[in-house]
């Protein structure tokens, strides 16, 4: 069972007002709090080192699986190995991420490693928000890493999101795509304080008309610092795009490092990046509307994080 604070960081991290419905595996402070499986979905506690296995039958279609995670103990630290099998032709949404509450002076750290092989034609939705809490010295600390292996025409969305309160991240994405196959990645990140975040994503396209859209929009403000690397690798005939956009506020320092290797005549790629601060007259014209010029930035940051 999950108390009071927990249950506040379950609903930051995954939008859980109570029992989720459909498959779960809710984690709290390095042991399962809950679990519920489904006659298409089943979850299985690892024998080897921690963490489940989630297998997803062949076909099955409109069903989700939660899996978030929850520390409110000071000075936790714990790594967590996920495995996702999912079967051909389904179609499902699975919703992670961490949230930390820290009130204490040591550090408390979740690392949550990933895996994806997402079986022919299926479809998945995958959700993975981070959030961090608490007036405690100790640092919250989240370095989540995730693997993906698509088969031929499977499609996965990934909504990546951190937007509050973890004082350092490094996030390490890869993902090989076989023909036909199509990956788009959605990250959303605030920075404040002097809070640091890296991101990392390698997509290989290998299949004949796999594609790939990997999209960053983010916020530092005061001293935090940002990292942004992607390299989108073309190996066959293939379509690959990959963007960051950032707005720069205070002290904050951002660097973008997007990448390109085409390794097959037929692989066309793009990249972009731009990095900027708000334009002085947007503020203005929220000011006359009423808003005071804290308001009116807090408007525009809140637009561009949507």
């Amino acid at each position: 069972m999950t108390d009071s604070i927990q249950d506040r960081i379950l609903m930051e991290v995954a939008d859980l007002h109570g029992v989720p419905e459909g498959a779960y595996n809710i984690r709290a402070n390095g042991a399962t709090a809950s679990r519920n499986t489904t006659a298409n979905i089943d979850i299985i506690t690892k024998t080897d080192k921690p963490g489940i296995d989630i297998r997803i039958k062949a076909g099955t279609k409109n069903e989700s699986v939660h899996i978030p995670v929850v520390v409110s103990s000071s000075g936790l630290k714990e790594v967590v190995y996920n495995d996702f099998y999912i079967g051909d032709d389904a179609d499902v949404v699975i919703v992670a991420g961490c949230g930390i509450h820290n009130c204490g002076n040591q550090d408390s750290e979740h690392d949550g490693i990933h895996r994806f092989f997402v079986g022919r034609n299926a479809k998945v939705k995958y959700v993975e928000k981070h959030y961090g809490e608490g007036d405690g010295q100790g640092k919250r600390i989240l370095n989540p890493g995730t693997e993906v292996y698509m088969e031929e025409n499977s499609y996965m969305e990934m909504e990546m999101v951190q937007i509050k309160g973890v004082d350092s991240t490094n996030r390490t994405n890869l993902a090989d795509l076989k023909a036909g196959a199509k990956l788009v990645v959605r990250e959303r990140l605030l920075t404040h304080g002097s809070q640091e975040a890296e991101s990392t994503y390698i997509v290989n396209l290998n299949g004949d008309d796999s594609s790939a859209d990997v999209v960053s929009r983010s916020v530092a403000k005061d001293a935090s610092i940002q990292t942004f690397n992607s390299k989108i690798v073309g190996n066959a005939k293939c379509s690959g795009h990959t963007e960051c956009d950032a707005i720069i506020m205070d002290d904050a320092k951002i660097l973008a490092v997007p990448g390109l290797v085409a390794n097959n005549i037929d692989a066309a790629l793009i990249h972009e990046a731009a990095i900027g601060k708000i334009a002085g007259e947007q503020i203005v014209k929220l000011m006359t509307l009423g808003l005071s010029e804290e308001e009116a930035e807090a408007q525009i940051v809140n637009g561009f994080l949507k």
